[in-house]
């Protein structure tokens, strides 16, 4: 792929997650994706991807703001750099109690594309800020 087609393929994800369309986003990776969750060990999969973002937007309402989208040359490897604005809207089993808390974090992530698929999904953003505030009383 063109640098030019995977930063659209990257900012297209962007977008997809951001309509919580999931099952645009999951037509974007490969069958065996490689998915490091910031708050997690890896899943490998589309299927456990889907069941990750179902569970997350169950949760959490998140959305996706100031995105920048780069990638490196030859169109193996991209990253985004964004402002993750959420609010935790029901509980989550290991969490504090939900009561519709609001955080503002930076975060990231990394991709590696293959065959015009996204290949790895890396999450960042600082699980101790985002902890500290589900931990926050409203």
């Amino acid at each position: 792929m063109s640098e030019e087609e995977v930063r659209s393929l990257v900012q297209s994800f962007l977008k997809a997650l951001n309509t919580n369309d999931h099952d645009a986003a999951l037509a974007m990776v490969s069958e065996d994706v490689a998915h490091d969750p910031f708050d997690g060990e890896r899943e490998i999969g589309r299927e456990k991807l889907g069941w990750r973002l179902g569970l997350r937007g169950r949760h959490f309402d998140e959305r996706l703001a100031d995105i920048t989208v780069m990638n490196a040359p030859g169109g193996i490897r991209a990253a985004a750099e964004f402002t993750v604005r959420g609010t935790y809207r029901t509980t989550a089993e290991g969490l504090p109690e939900a009561a519709g808390q609001t955080y503002t974090l930076p975060g990231g992530m990394f991709f590696e594309i293959d065959g015009g698929e996204i290949t790895r999904i890396s999450e960042q953003r600082n699980p101790v800020q985002w902890w500290a505030a589900l931990s926050a009383t409203c």
